[in-house]
């Protein structure tokens, strides 16, 4: 995946963006969360979506607690 993190404008957000879990087969939406950048860049890094969690205050992937 080739992304230039510095084109995605994060301060419109308060340091967030949307970001859409989509099927890549079909299309379909699976999910709507939000990252900041560290969430961004750990995405890319470890090859598994990281999001930022607005009532935790922190970095989330789906399924933990």
């Amino acid at each position: 995946m080739n992304i230039d993190i510095k084109q995605i404008d994060f301060v419109k957000g308060n340091g967030l963006v949307p970001a859409v879990v989509q099927d890549v087969d079909t299309g379909k939406v699976l999910m709507l969360g939000y990252m900041n950048e560290e969430a961004l860049e750990k995405t890319i890094r470890d090859d598994k979506v990281t999001f930022f969690s607005r009532s935790k205050q922190r970095l989330w992937r789906k399924g933990e607690r």
